[in-house]
């Protein structure tokens, strides 16, 4: 029997009474008072996650840029110290390895924030791939990383604002942290990369400037309202970047790994598209109910803003224009649905 990881602030969770589970080999709180009402602390005012369950892999050398422009989708040439980028990791065929984040630290130094389930293949395509004059660390355990998000993060933490994808250097209440303005909620926010062992005190001082403590069950509804795909359920190294609609992550006039196959997608036209859907029967769909029309849904729940069930899944190209009509098979009864655009949810419509 595997033995779970545990966070840095796995014991701050237990005392609070949060639900833990196994997820991506790590003891996690999936929920504290319910998803719904932290859900909605993060649409209204601000919530924090402890996502330090999340994989961290340093780059570093003259080379380093080098070896990552010719891996990654994005055109990590346009990242200058103190921003980041949103890219994919792609194998051959234009697959998604893994989709991540790249912080430029340094000229010659990088940052890659990766899916907790994908650090060890990330870090092997890496290290397999390693230029003479590049260097890839794996410095996951030496991390603690707390997602606070929500329309109040910023007044909360008492920071100045800043873009969207730059980092810089700061300290919450005496902890010293790097605090990323980047996040997978849709809401204004940051991401505070910390050391492991000051962990808990910064989940401590995040949690006494009010924020409310979320589980992993609001992280993904906040994320399905937004249509931000979730790696091994949206998106995986059998699905393509054009299909699943980030070709717009994809720098395809530079050379990386299946840009051919990229470019060859895009102008061909994919075959299927990921599209978004929300449900116009009652019911609730789940990852794996087959649509009718073709395809499958990949990620599907309740949303909590709009009260419908929602989700995303992969079916015909000519059927995810919005507007479209689907069936959902929910434990074999069929639902209709309809194509929408993205994102399903937006803040106007809460009002």
């Amino acid at each position: 029997m595997q033995t779970l990881q545990r966070t840095p602030i796995h014991d701050r969770h237990v005392a609070l009474g949060a639900r833990m589970v196994p997820f991506a080999g790590w003891e996690m709180p999936v929920q504290y008072a319910g998803v719904i009402p932290e859900h909605r602390a993060v649409r209204n005012d601000c919530g924090v996650f402890d996502v330090s369950h999340m994989g961290e892999l340093e780059v570093e050398g003259p080379r380093a840029a080098e070896l990552l422009q010719g891996l990654l989708s994005n055109d990590v040439d346009r990242v200058q110290v103190g921003g980041a980028q949103y890219t994919l990791l792609t194998n051959e065929r234009g697959g998604i390895v893994d989709d991540l984040i790249v912080y430029r630290l340094e000229d010659f130094r990088f940052l890659l924030i990766v899916n907790a389930s994908n650090v060890q293949t990330d870090y092997e395509w890496l290290k397999e791939r390693e230029l003479r004059g590049s260097d890839v660390r794996d410095i996951s355990d030496e991390c603690a990383l707390l997602a606070v998000q929500g329309p109040r993060s910023i007044e909360r933490l008492g920071l100045d604002d800043a873009p969207a994808f730059t980092w810089a250097r700061r300290e919450i209440d005496g902890v010293e942290c790097m605090v990323n303005r980047t996040g997978y909620t849709g809401e204004r926010g940051v991401e505070l990369l910390a050391a492991a062992e000051d962990g808990p005190a910064l989940w401590d001082a995040v949690l006494e400037r009010g924020a409310v403590p979320c589980g992993l069950g609001a992280r993904d509804t906040l994320r399905l309202e937004v249509c931000y795909p979730l790696h091994g359920n949206d998106i995986s190294p059998e699905t393509d970047a054009i299909s699943a609609g980030l070709g717009w992550v994809c720098a395809l006039d530079t050379e990386f790994t299946g840009a051919d196959e990229l470019r060859r997608i895009k102008a061909d036209g994919p075959e299927r598209r990921l599209a978004a859907f929300v449900m116009r029967e009652k019911a609730i769909p789940r990852s794996g109910m087959a649509i009718a029309e073709g395809g499958a849904v990949t990620s599907g729940s309740l949303s909590p803003m709009l009260d419908v069930g929602i989700g995303m899944g992969y079916v015909p190209a000519e059927l995810a224009q919005r507007g479209t009509s689907l069936t959902i098979d929910v434990r074999g009864r069929p639902r209709r649905a309809e194509v929408v655009a993205k994102p399903i949810y937006k803040r106007e419509e809460s009002r």
